[in-house]
């Protein structure tokens, strides 16, 4: 489903990732770990359009999207959240979903002016899906709420709705479960279920918590200084003596 091959991105002299390569098929859980500076959110990034890479190639269904804008891969079907929180400081909840469905509408401009029965049904689905994402997410409850007022989870949980309703084929979660207390860690291990088996939806995450990855993914890939340095499925990761060099040091190996 997604291919990237020798990706390579230079930040003017600095070097931030060195040939990676990535395959992710359909419904595929992939991890990305490494310490704080790997390059993670780079590669997240590069793949969704925020920068374009200096070198290589990556194709989305066969597609290459290089050089296309974040909005453009986004209709293609790569939704992401973000390290940092980015929701919109005076929108409810509900306008937040509401709003992610629109790089999806057929009608048009001349269809919304005219307000089209296509125009009519489309908003209709809109309303009826924002609904049925604020109810698997867990924060129905505050469709009405300005999201800034919400606690730091369920904003969490509010960008992974907004991010489902673009209708991704691939979801990129950049960190989900930052800053969460271990309850909410154990609520969002569910939604992420949940999505990936009633969406059918390949999920590709960043995360530090080790146990998070490990009960989730099915692939792991560990990045150092830009450049991978193993992967494969979780118990060959957790026991990969260059993983434990990166993460604890070569004096803990003994």
């Amino acid at each position: 489903m997604l291919n990237v091959n020798k990706m390579t991105h230079y930040f003017g002299g600095l070097r931030a990732v060195n040939n990676y390569d990535l395959d992710i098929k359909p419904k595929q859980i992939t991890g990305l770990i490494g310490p704080n500076g790997a390059g993670k959110t780079t590669i997240f990034n590069l793949i969704t359009g925020v920068h374009t890479p200096t070198e290589g190639s990556i194709a989305l269904k066969g597609e290459n999207i290089v050089g296309l804008a974040t909005n453009e891969i986004a209709a293609k079907g790569i939704g992401r959240t973000f390290q940092n929180i980015a929701l919109w400081r005076h929108m409810s909840v509900l306008d937040h979903i509401r709003m992610a469905h629109y790089s999806q509408l057929s009608y048009g401009l001349i269809g919304a002016f005219f307000n089209t029965p296509a125009c009519r049904k489309q908003e209709s689905e809109i309303e009826e899906n924002s609904y049925r994402l604020l109810e698997l997410f867990d924060i129905k409850q505050h469709a009405d709420q300005n999201v800034t007022s919400l606690p730091y989870g369920a904003q969490r949980r509010v960008e992974m709705a907004r991010a489902m309703a673009t209708n991704p084929k691939i979801l990129f979660l950049d960190e989900p479960t930052a800053g969460m207390t271990p309850d909410e860690l154990g609520q969002m291990i569910k939604i992420i279920r949940q999505v990936h088996e009633d969406f059918k939806v390949a999920i590709f995450l960043i995360e530090h918590r080790m146990k998070f990855v490990m009960e989730l993914c099915q692939h792991i890939q560990t990045l150092v200084f830009g450049e991978l340095i193993a992967e494969g499925p979780p118990e060959e990761i957790q026991n990969n003596p260059k993983v434990i060099e990166a993460y604890l040091g070569k004096e803990d190996l003994t």
